[in-house]
């Protein structure tokens, strides 16, 4: 990724190709939304330890990150939180991808702040259309 500095000194994106980070402990959930997201012609981190994703989030600067609500090391909501809390970080939108799918669930993650919801198992046009809403493709 090419970095160059803006006026307040701090790394700024050159590369115009949206990049979208996946926190997601289970690998082939992340080896799908990889395919979706490389099927968009966008940039993908998949990660599946959720304590590294602040710091993840601070040097990379996604454009979007999916967050896993159900982490082994750590709650989804909780790091979404850290997330808002960080400067850095605060202005990237987030999107729960949970197997939490009751009405009550949905309610208490939209209720903390994420950008929308998707819930597992999804269709691969599911997770494409909310990714292409959330950056304004197509």
């Amino acid at each position: 990724m090419q970095m160059g500095l803006h006026e307040s000194g701090k790394q700024q994106r050159i590369s115009e190709t949206p990049l979208i980070l996946a926190v997601e402990d289970n690998e082939d959930n992340l080896l799908i939304i990889n395919y979706v997201v490389d099927s968009l012609s966008c940039r993908f981190i998949g990660e599946a330890n959720g304590k590294k994703t602040l710091e993840i989030a601070r040097e990379s600067q996604p454009n979007l990150i999916l967050l896993d609500i159900m982490l082994p090391e750590t709650n989804g909501i909780d790091l979404f939180h850290e997330l808002k809390k960080d400067i850095s970080t605060s202005h990237i939108p987030v999107i729960a991808v949970t197997a939490l799918a009751r009405s009550e669930e949905k309610k208490r993650i939209l209720d903390a702040g994420f950008n929308a919801y998707i819930s597992k198992p999804y269709m691969l046009e599911e997770i494409e259309e909310l990714i292409c809403r959330h950056l304004n493709l197509k």
